[in-house]
């Protein structure tokens, strides 16, 4: 696909950088103020805004550029002896003058080698003659066909001569080549000339008989002899190679009013009045000649003399009652002096001037042409795109997403709809995917889409949103087929980095699309349908109310604020999966093949630090026992801390020591060696403990948050964070088995499966109900409550507070009313609640909360 050049017709290049500012500037500024005015979220209205910016602003850029890029491809091609590609230089600018210089300059370079080739055939052919002729004289000698008398020593002496003008010619040739190719101009007998081309023309072997006639017998001119035996002995090769066995050539020189005249006429095949002007082109052979063959330059040379010497060449009409070929050459009789010629003149042509070949049609580019040159700059080997093509079904597919997501998704809540759209965009991701029937893709797309119906299940949003970002993170990675944590990490940064690495193949995507059958037309056919239902739609609308009510039922809401928020969701929606999808068809790099890590050359190198830390580690195992036993006055005296006190003040850190803990066994499995059993062994006792260790820290850290709830009550972040530190202790026995086995390539993947795993399960528990439950619990235990809190927790824990009974019940279902939603806002914990609700709404009434006495 060629580069828009939409910027063509401006003559300067900084002009064109300013517009392609001004332009950007402008959609940029016309796009967030249509998001601003709409109240649209600053957080959908900014990727949207720079997107489009960054996508007109590419699209100009690309035609400015691709001239330059064409440039470098072209000179790539050239190095390699290509001369026919040639760049697009439609620009007024600098860059088009530069690219018609540089078309200028390839022709030149490809007339060049076309001469060098051609010099190269030239003296072939010139040497292939003489050689013919004295290889059949001499063999005709040796064998005793010919005796060694002095006519036959002539003849041999007279080719061994034209070999070595031959060679002389060759340095005529440098002179042709610098425009001058000066003639030795003396008087010559014009029968004597013929007479000696005929008999020399007679060793080429071949069964053809020559009749020479010269009118007057003693024609005199002054010429070239050489130049003109060299035309004499070409036409005759031609002339006797396309005749039949037996025939005869008639060679007729006759003088004319201002000079005179030379026909070499056969009995061949002839020659077609369309063909007459090609043969004397350099290889202009005519394959369906009878008795072809040659290298299609004798005539070439022949053209070139004539030319020399002012005259003309060309095939006529063969004589009445006869067939064949029949050249004419008319020739002055008279040539200045060889000083006069000294100089350029009309006689002094260049030798490529009359006889080259016409100019190859360019070639076309290759795909790389139109390739940003600065995005593979940098991205680099990491994220190549040489070779992906376009996909008109990805960018309709995304399209449609995008399409179904503005309708849906505006003004609604969580619910099927929003499921529809996850599902929607993880089918297109999937569809397209290179890895899609490997069995870690087929596993995350599992768990996609089992995390893409939360919501459609529980209404509360934090638990919704947290379940689509695990979704995300585990379908980038299955995208990727990364191995690594690092190549976890980069899947997800390289999906926004995608809007970018991608626009190349948007572009190729786009040309593909103008390039279908009917596909313009079928484009056309579904704007039109669309505005005369839009148009024809708003009339009817206004004019019956019934009409109105079905059409409402049918469309949605479309006033101007509507209207744009629906497109600034279609445009996000549709661009990450957009995104998503190139990310699926061309995933990058991950995983470096490069060699193993080195391991340490000493083994205290390693051991030293992990055991410092086992040190550590026991130590405070010693201070948690000596806590147990010692009980809280022992605390109190020794710290002035009260028990809750202390769980709260240490939980985070242990936390935080447990990741800690995990680095610490990776970086040292990796740099201790495994070559000898003691090392091995060093290695599973040292990490061993470690793992025990943090196990019981794991332990110690659940402990001290069972206690601070029990305490101060139960949240959302508390229970987060105790799901959390269980994943970080089941990593830690993953870590400890792998160990055993010193086999850890299944850690990062099982890791992240089972991570994303764990925040279905937490979905799938309930979690507002499970808090609502164990805080009312402790409320009937202690009679310390947070209304307030419990007010605040979603629909899903709406069945456990209407368990309430008493006077504390209206604080339970305070504030709490029916959803009003429609069928793509179902969800069923809101269903669930309105069902505990019996359809009635629940006042706000002022309640005192107790949650603890304490922080």
């Amino acid at each position: 696909m060629s580069a828009p050049r939409t910027l063509d017709p401006v003559s300067s290049v900084k002009v064109k950088l300013g517009l392609l500012v001004a332009i950007s500037v402008l959609v940029a500024t016309v796009v967030a103020s249509l998001g601003t005015r709409s109240d649209v979220s600053f957080w959908l209205t900014l990727p949207v805004t720079v997107a489009l910016a960054l996508a007109v602003t590419q699209l100009l850029a690309v035609g400015m550029t691709s001239p330059l890029r064409e440039m470098t491809t072209a000179a790539r091609s050239m190095a390699r002896g290509d001369y026919g590609v040639r760049v697009t230089a439609t620009s007024s600018d600098e860059i088009g003058q530069l690219a018609r210089a540089f078309n200028r300059m390839a022709e030149d370079l490809a007339g060049v080698d076309r001469q060098r080739r051609e010099l190269v055939a030239n003296v072939s052919h010139e040497l292939r003659t003489p050689l013919a002729a004295l290889c059949a004289l001499l063999e005709n000698l040796a064998d005793g066909v010919a005796a060694p008398d002095p006519a036959s020593l002539r003849a041999a002496l007279d080719q061994a001569e034209r070999l070595t003008a031959l060679v002389a010619d060759l340095l005529d040739l440098s002179r042709v080549d610098a425009g001058k190719a000066p003639l030795a101009v003396e008087p010559m007998a014009v029968g004597d000339l013929l007479s000696r081309a005929v008999g020399e023309a007679r060793f080429t072997g071949r069964d053809v008989g020559f009749v020479v006639s010269v009118i007057p017998d003693d024609l005199q001119v002054r010429a070239d002899p050489a130049r003109l035996r060299q035309l004499v002995a070409n036409l005759l090769d031609n002339a006797s190679r396309h005749s039949p066995a037996g025939a005869s050539v008639h060679v007729l020189a006759t003088a004319t009013t201002d000079g005179w005249r030379l026909e070499v006429a056969d009995e061949g095949p002839g020659i077609t009045p369309d063909d007459r002007e090609r043969v004397f082109e350099r290889f202009g052979t005519l394959a369906d000649s009878a008795g072809g063959g040659g290298t299609g330059l004798g005539l070439a040379i022949a053209r070139w003399v004539t030319d020399l010497h002012g005259g003309s060449i060309g095939f006529v009409e063969p004589a009445p009652g006869t067939g064949g070929a029949r050249a004419r050459v008319d020739l002055p009789s008279s040539l200045a002096a060889p000083s006069s010629l000294s100089s350029p003149s009309p006689q002094e042509v260049r030798m490529d001037t009359p006889v080259v070949s016409p100019a190859p049609v360019p070639a076309p580019l290759p795909p790389l042409a139109v390739e940003p040159l600065s995005l593979d700059t940098l991205f680099g080997r990491f994220w190549p795109d040489a070779g992906v093509p376009g996909s008109v079904r990805a960018v309709v597919a995304s399209l449609l997403v995008g399409l179904l997501a503005g309708l849906v998704l505006p003004e609604r809540d969580f619910g099927i709809g929003t499921t529809l759209v996850l599902l929607s965009c993880g089918g297109v991701i999937l569809s397209f995917s290179r890895h899609r029937r490997s069995p870690f893709t087929l596993a995350c797309a599992a768990l996609c889409a089992l995390l893409a119906i939360v919501p459609s299940i529980r209404d509360a949003e934090w638990i919704a949103v947290l379940s689509v970002l695990a979704g995300i993170a585990t379908c980038m990675a299955g995208l990727a087929h990364g191995r690594t944590l690092p190549s976890f990490v980069l899947a997800g940064i390289s999906w926004p980095l995608a809007a970018l690495r991608g626009l190349p193949w948007l572009g190729r995507s786009l040309g593909a699309l103008g390039r279908l059958n009917h596909g313009t037309a079928i484009l056309r056919t579904a704007v039109w349908s669309l505005l005369g239902l839009l148009v024809f739609g708003l009339l009817f609308a206004s004019a019956d109310a019934l009409f109105a009510t079905w059409m409402g039922a049918l469309v949605p809401d479309l006033h101007v604020d509507m209207v744009v928020a629906r497109a600034f969701v279609t445009c996000a929606v549709g661009g990450v999966t957009l995104a998503a999808a190139y990310l699926a068809i061309n995933p990058p790099h991950l995983e470096r093949s490069g060699a193993a890590p080195r391991p340490v050359a000493h083994r205290f190198e390693w051991l030293a630090p992990v055991l410092l830390v086992d040190a550590v580690f026991v130590l405070f195992l010693i201070a948690q026992a000596t806590v147990v036993f010692g009980g809280d006055d022992y605390l109190q005296r020794t710290t002035g801390l009260t028990y809750a006190e202390y769980v709260h003040q240490g939980f985070g850190q242990l936390t935080v020591a447990t990741v800690l803990t995990l680095l610490v066994v990776w970086a040292a499995a990796r740099k201790a060696s495994k070559e000898t059993s003691a090392d091995r062994a060093w290695i599973r006792a040292s990490l061993g403990l470690l793992c025990v260790a943090t196990l019981i820290v794991v332990a110690s850290a659940l402990y001290r948050m069972h206690l601070y709830q029990e305490a101060y009550g139960f949240t959302r972040l508390r229970l987060l964070v105790d799901v959390f530190e269980g994943w970080l202790g089941f990593l830690v026995l993953a870590v400890a088995a792998a160990g055993v086995t010193l086999r850890a390539a299944w850690l990062p993947r099982t890791a992240l499966l089972t991570g994303a795993g764990l925040v279905l399960a937490l979905a799938l528990v309930n979690p507002d109900a499970w808090i609502a439950r164990h805080n009312l619990d402790r409320y009937a235990a202690t009679g310390k409550v947070d209304w307030w809190y419990l007010q605040g927790l979603s629909e899903d824990a709406v069945p456990v507070l209407a368990e309430v009974e008493g006077e504390s019940a209206p604080c339970a279902l305070a504030t709490r009313r029916p959803s009003d939603g429609d069928w793509l806002e179902w969800n069923f914990g809101r269903n669930r609640a309105d069902s505990e609700l019996g359809g009635t709404s629940h006042p706000d009434v002022d309640c005192a909360s107790n949650p603890s006495d304490g922080p």
